[in-house]
């Protein structure tokens, strides 16, 4: 047994020691020198280097560290490292690439073998040695152990700007898994591309942190994990900072770095953009993330863009970055100019990185349909003082109308106007711009003309300033005409998605400009460009086909004057990938062992190659060897492979070579080595094949395949682990184990990627886990649909189908029910055609249903699902039979309607008829024909089908039917016309026929109805048509005549009877009678039941939302509360409330109510009628509420005024006052005698004066005054004369009050003519009426009418009078006789009296 011992240390400046030395012991075989170093790979020399840095020390230097370890007792020899002869060969498996050094490492070895020889010269011992560590790895390995660091971390202390390494070994059983952290954050090294480094070399797992920076001094962390522990090891690194460099320094000078220049930067390209298309006027961004080393904030890389291989510099219209690990390219508003091939150039050490894709800007949308698109790459030629001729290349035309011609405009810099220069389009694309002016820039666009319209502009040529240019550039090309169409265009397969199209140059070029390629998917109309800037070559990649969509290509050419013919169209092309070899097949793994054989599986290659890959090799090498040994000579075809003949105990390494129509491809990588050992564990093997189906943005489907080795006994279920991509940790996906070989996995997060494993299950415990699957992405395929169940409209099969949004040559649909492949089966069959298959059920019952897939192959993932339920299958079988058996279906069936003129329309709608449908009407088992009497005719665009019959009668009763043929569908609708049926539809006839005849006349075109207006007045009307000036309209009511105040208009259409102040008086039947020389025509209207309540709920409605709230009002009587409205009567249902009880009208509360309001009032009130007052209005509809609340002061104020007005009526009714009997004037003769004599009362007796001329009259014998029985006042003059003549004046009084009378005397002498009679004048506070003849009959002058808002007018039908009539109503006669002329004493005044009502 050989052992290496190395010895590593690092160094700071000058030579100083920073950490501790490092020793790491290797055990080699005590073999040859050679067999020695040809089991050492490159990578296990470059460890060697670095754990020996001084590989200037002398032999005798290394064999004395070898003499040291020998002796060293108190090492323990790692477990890891504990070899057999054999496992020794494993652990030197990897000698590839030894290199030119392997003479000097043999040479080496050589003399440190030399250097032990004396310690391992007895061959016994060696073998002694060999059992003992045989046995101890066997037990070892069989014991679980935690996680050990056998060499720990060291901290460290480094420069700014140099890279330090971190490394430690750990053993356990199974071996555990190290994970770092900073300051207990986990390093991420994709957070930071190049600036961390994990590597896991031979047991040895180290973290390179390369360029430090002060914020990386931290203490690190290596945390080692399996099953049955953790262990962690943490040491910390320190950055130093040169002094002067911000911060103080303790560890001397350091060297000057050498200034770096941005092209000695190590630059890798990651993402890189890919073919974009864009749309003119939008914006595009293109980038590329790079990983830069050493990544200088302040030192980016160089960076260069190309369009078409020419260099592009910044500017308005190109944005350039670089930084920040990514260099971009934006372009603001794209025209059709920025089409082309872009290249990003970036310069590193190494030479150049560069990718290069092709950008498309299609047109954007036409300022007018079919307009053209815009010309582009406007340029000025043959520059002067006053001229310039600008050139342009032409759009494309697909589908839009050849174009005619093209128009200039110039702009002078600094302005925004643009000027056409061209009075009539230009039909080549140059155009001579003259009347420039001198030391003027301009800049110039093109707008192309077509049939339909103007194109956008094109994007403004570079500036252009008009000079005396002793040189310009000159437009070449003098040539007339288009150019020759190009020759022949041929197409071949590229990728899945573009097609390489070449074609031969025209034989006569004229200045070519370039090349439009247009493309159509064979069986289309339509023509669409596949460029939209002329291509200067005869080679063109169409990019952004469809998978599987079969295209033809056709060529035009382009110069000045416009576009050659077309080309040839090429053959048509079905998109593919090109064909080549298949890519290698991976992830192999191991699924069982028999100590003799073993059995590997792998997964199918990622790329097929463009055909269906049908052969697999495997080839096999014993692990300590370089030779591979072919397995098999006859292609394998399955992804599984049992390789017979192994030698037990020894470690074997697999690859596998997958073939195809184009070949064999290359080898896989070489699988981890596998042992070839019998396996006895009682749990079963790992599963395998796993693969995903149905991949949505929240789910997906897991297959996988059983164990091969399935343990002590057979496996019973699975279990599926799922973890995020980069994560270790796995949750369980379903808590029970599946028997079957599938799991629908939901809850995903869209766009994050995810792996999986499975595990079976038997009795004796949880088997081996599967190799981890490829990382897969929850989101849909773009385009992705599902599966479609439906049913054939021309054969009524029931049937599944999918459309693949991709699909290649070598795709197939696999169709599989409850994940199980359909193989030939007589329930289904499949047909494919294009990118659509279907899964046809040839007689489907219950034993169909379940869930059914379909995986294309050779696509990216496209897969669908659908589950067949019953409800489903039954609603199909039902549209299959209906298709099987069709008939005709009927929206509506026969049925009937009567017209106008009393016809009869027989009727039936079908869904749908074609023009070839037949039909036949059948009456009483008789057909009838379309003729006199009946015509029967059918629309097929609505389906109608009908048969009209002109004059209805007895004789058509019976039943009526029709039958109808459609192609191969029929049916027919039956209608019974007999017994109440038909005579319903014989009435409304006859009725129809009536009308029509009624309408040659003048006739009303709407009966009469009612209305109300807003003052509650009610109109009658009615409106009428086919009238002329002669006609009347009379109204009558219970049959006598109506003479309303303005006559009816007839020829308005429009005739209406008002009723105002609308009661039940107005009941009765009304009737309209229009009439002329044609005829008559009469509308009655009964007002009585149900249309008077319409009516009263009418005006109710309008009278309610018009009430004023409660209102109060003190009388003589008692306390009353009013409500204001438009119009009031008794009839309405108006309800009184009091504290929610109703009240009933009684001697205590009185309910009543005028035109305009409606009150209640409470006689002689007590505290009993304190509280809420409520008054209700019903329309029918709504109840309209108004409230008072007479309680607390309201009632107290209330309660004082009603005694006040009762006191102020008593003293008005017990006053003194004359009664009758006196004139207003008296004429008499001289020497006549005078009487003046009048009836007075009062309570008490009154006291009455006499007074002439203001004066109290005394009794003398001349003038005599008497007062007999308290009831007869008189004032007799004896032989009057002149003197006599004057005003007198009678005042009756007593204590309640009284009344002042005047009467006016003229005495005129014998012989004269009687002197015109003249009233005395009252006095200023009296008002004079004019006195009756009689004593005491009632008033015919109105009492004058107070304001509204102080006492509301009663109507005549109210029981209870107010106390102050208005003039709408007569003044009722007082129960006293009293002269309503005479002037009263300062007593209460009158309007203020409210008699006591009668009892009702």
């Amino acid at each position: 047994m050989l052992y290496i011992v190395l010895s590593a240390s690092i160094h700071g400046v000058e030579g100083e020691q920073h950490s501790s030395s490092e020793r790491v012991i290797f055990l080699l075989p005590s073999a040859s020198a050679s067999q020695a170093a040809s089991g050492w790979s490159a990578t296990s020399l470059r460890c060697l280097n670095f754990l020996g840095k001084s590989s200037s020390k002398s032999v005798s230097q290394a064999q004395a560290q070898a003499t040291e370890a020998m002796a060293e007792q108190a090492y323990t020899v790692p477990v890891f490292r504990q070899r057999t002869a054999e496992e020794t060969e494993e652990y030197q498996r990897v000698s590839k690439n030894v290199g030119k050094g392997l003479a000097v490492i043999q040479e080496e070895l050589h003399r440190m073998r030399i250097a032990t020889k004396a310690q391992v010269e007895s061959l016994e011992i060696q073998k002694e040695v060999k059992g003992m560590m045989r046995k101890r790895v066997d037990l070892l390995e069989e014991i679980p152990k935690l996680p050990d660091f056998l060499v720990a971390l060291r901290p460290h202390t480094v420069w700014e700007k140099t890279p330090v390494k971190l490394f430690c070994t750990v053993e356990g059983n199974p071996r555990p898994i190290v994970k770092w952290y900073k300051d207990g954050v986990p390093v991420d090294p994709l957070s930071a591309p190049g600036k961390y480094k994990i590597e896991n070399k031979y047991g040895v797992h180290s973290l390179i942190v390369s360029r430090c920076v002060v914020s990386d001094t931290a203490e690190y962390s290596a945390v080692a994990t399996n099953q049955h522990g953790t262990a962690t090891s943490k040491a910390k690194i320190i950055v130093k900072r040169p002094a002067g460099a911000g911060e103080s320094c303790h560890l001397g000078l350091v060297p000057h770095l050498t200034e770096i220049h941005a092209s000695k930067l190590d630059v890798s390209l990651l993402d890189r953009f890919p073919v974009s298309f864009g749309v003119e006027g939008n914006s595009i961004r293109l980038v590329c993330t790079m990983v830069v080393v050493p990544d200088l904030p302040n030192i980016p890389p160089i960076a260069q863009w190309y369009r078409d291989d020419k260099l592009l510099k910044p500017s308005k219209l190109v944005e350039m970055s670089v930084g920040g690990g990514a260099a971009s390219l934006t372009l603001p508003h794209l025209a059709k100019d920025d089409e082309g091939l872009y290249t990003l150039r970036i310069f590193t050490k190494d030479g150049t990185a560069e990718h290069s894709a092709y950008l498309f800007v299609s047109d954007a949308a036409p300022s007018a349909p079919g307009a053209p698109g815009a010309p582009m790459s406007v340029k000025a030629y043959d520059i002067n003082s006053d001229y310039v001729l600008v050139a342009w290349k032409p759009p494309n035309t697909v589908n839009e109308a050849p174009i005619t011609g093209y128009f200039v405009d110039r702009c002078e810099a600094g302005t925004d106007t643009w000027v056409q220069c061209n009075d009539a389009p230009v039909k080549i694309c140059k155009y001579p711009v003259h009347g420039l002016r001198v030391g003027h820039s301009y800049y110039f666009r093109v707008r192309a003309v077509n049939s339909s319209g103007i194109s956008r502009p094109s994007r403004k040529s570079d500036k252009v300033t008009a000079l005396d240019a002793a040189e310009s550039e000159r437009l070449q090309g003098t040539d007339e005409g288009v150019p020759s169409a190009p020759g022949h265009v041929v197409a071949t397969r590229n990728t899945k998605s573009s097609v390489f199209v070449q074609w031969e140059a025209p034989k006569h070029l004229k200045h070519l400009m370039g090349y439009y390629i247009d493309g159509r998917v064979v069986g289309a109309k339509e023509w669409f460009a596949c460029n939209h800037k002329p291509f200067k070559y005869t080679r063109f990649v169409v990019y952004g086909l469809i998978p599987g969509e079969t295209y033809v290509f056709r060529v035009q050419a382009v110069n000045l004057f416009g576009l050659s013919e077309e080309s040839q169209e090429s053959s048509p092309i079905a998109v593919e990938p090109a064909l080549a070899t298949p890519s290698s097949p991976f992830g192999i793994t191991m699924l069982s062992s028999d100590g003799s054989s073993i059995t590997v599986a792998w997964k199918s290659p990622k790329h097929c190659g463009g055909s269906k890959v049908n052969a697999y090799y495997i080839d096999k090498r014993d692990a300590d060897t370089l030779v591979w040994k072919e397995v098999n000579l006859n292609a394998v075809t399955e992804r599984m492979c049992t390789v017979e003949n192994l030698k037990e105990g020894t470690f074997y390494e697999f690859r596998v070579t997958a073939g195809n129509m184009a070949g064999v491809g290359l080898p896989s990588a070489a699988s981890v080595p596998m042992k070839c050992e019998a396996w006895t564990m009682e749990e079963p093997g790992p599963a395998y094949d796993l693969s995903f189906s149905e991949v949505r943005s929240h789910s997906l489907v897991i297959l996988w395949r059983a164990p091969i080795y399935t343990g002590a006994s057979a496996v019973t279920g699975y279990f599926v682990d799922m973890a995020k991509k980069g994560s270790s940790e796995f949750v369980t996906v379903n808590q029970e184990a599946v028997s079957h070989r599938y799991l629908q996995v939901t809850g995903l997060e869209e766009g994050e990627s995810y792996v999986f494993r499975v595990r079976a299950v038997n009795a004796h415990g949880v088997g081996k886990p599967s190799q981890l699957s490829e990382p897969v992405c929850a989101k849909a395929i773009p385009g992705t649909k599902e599966i479609v169940a439906g049913v054939d409209e021309e054969t009524g099969d029931v049937f599944l189908s999918l459309e693949a949004c991709e699909i290649c040559e070598t795709s197939k649909f696999v169709w599989s029910k409850n994940y199980k492949p359909i193989s030939d089966c007589p329930r289904v069959a499949v047909t494919t055609k294009g990118r659509t298959s279907r899964l046809t059920f040839t007689n489907p019952d219950k034993d169909d249903l379940g869930k059914y897939s379909v995986i294309v192959t050779d696509t990216d993932g496209v897969s669908a699902s659908h589950s067949l339920t019953e409800d489903a299958l039954n609603t199909m079988l039902e549209l299959s039979y209906a298709i099987r058996h069709p008939i005709v279906p009927l929206k509506h069936g026969l049925n009937y309607e009567v017209l106008e003129k009393g016809h009869v329309r027989f009727w039936l709608q079908a869904v749908k008829l074609s023009p070839s449908v037949s039909y036949r009407f059948i009456v009483n088992d008789k057909e009838v024909t379309s003729g006199e009497g009946q015509k029967i005719s059918h629309d097929v665009a609505t389906g109608i089908i009908q048969m009209t019959v002109d004059h209805f009668t007895r004789a058509n009763e019976g039943t009526y039917t029709v039958q109808i043929h459609d192609g191969k569908a029929k049916t027919q609708s039956s209608l019974v016309l007999v017994g109440d049926v038909f005579k319903a539809a014989l009435k409304e006839a006859e009725f129809q026929r009536k009308e029509h005849i009624r309408k040659q006349g003048p006739h009303f075109s709407e009966y009469l109805y009612f209305t109300v207006t807003e003052d509650c007045t009610v109109m009658l009307v009615c409106k009428v048509a086919n009238v002329k000036k002669e006609s009347t309209l009379h109204w009558y009511k219970d049959d006598e005549e109506i003479v309303p105040d303005t006559p009816p208009n007839v020829m308005s259409g429009s005739c209406a009877l008002p009723l105002p102040l609308f009661s039940r008086k107005d009941h009765g039947v009304y009737k309209a009678v229009l009439s002329d020389d044609r005829g008559k025509d009469t509308s009655v209207f009964d007002i009585s039941g149900k249309v008077f309540d319409d009516i009263i709920n009418a005006i109710a409605q309008i009278a309610g939302a018009s009430a004023s709230e409660l209102v109060l009002q003190c009388t003589p009587e008692g306390i009353r509360l009013q409500c204001y409205m438009n119009y009031y009567t008794e009839e309405m249902k108006t309800i009184w409330k009091h504290k929610e009880s109703k009240i009933a009208s009684s001697e205590k509360m009185r309910i009543g109510g005028t035109a305009e309001m409606a009150w209640m009032q409470i006689c002689d009130p007590s505290d009993k009628e304190k509280g809420h007052y409520s008054m209700e209005i019903s329309d029918g509809v709504k109840t309209h509420t108004r409230t008072f609340d007479l309680s607390g002061q309201a009632y107290t104020d209330a309660y004082e005024e009603y005694l006040r007005l009762k006191a102020a009526a008593f003293a008005e009714k017990n006053r003194g006052r004359v009664v009758g009997g006196l004139p207003d004037v008296v004429t008499i003769m001289e020497e006549k005698s005078l009487s003046l004599t009048c009836t007075v009362w009062g309570e008490p007796t009154p006291e009455v004066t006499w007074f002439k001329n203001e004066q109290e009259v005394a009794s003398t014998e001349h003038t005599r005054v008497t007062f007999d029985g308290g009831k007869f006042a008189s004032l007799v003059i004896n032989k009057v004369t002149p003197e006599d003549s004057g005003k007198y004046s009678i005042n009756v009084r007593n204590k309640y009050g009284g009344e002042f009378v005047e009467i006016t005397v003229s005495v005129y002498r014998h012989g004269e003519k009687i002197p015109e009679p003249k009233l005395g004048q009252a006095k200023a506070a009296a008002t004079t009426p004019v006195l009756p003849k009689s004593p005491a009959p009632p008033s015919k002058t109105p009492t004058p009418t107070p304001s509204k808002t102080q006492t509301p007018a009663p109507s005549m039908k109210s029981p209870t009078p107010a106390s102050t009539p208005i003039s709408k109503s007569p003044t009722p006669t007082p129960k006293s006789p009293t002269p309503p002329r005479s002037v009263k004493s300062p007593t209460p005044p009158r309007f203020m009296k409210s008699p006591t009502p009668p009892r009702k």
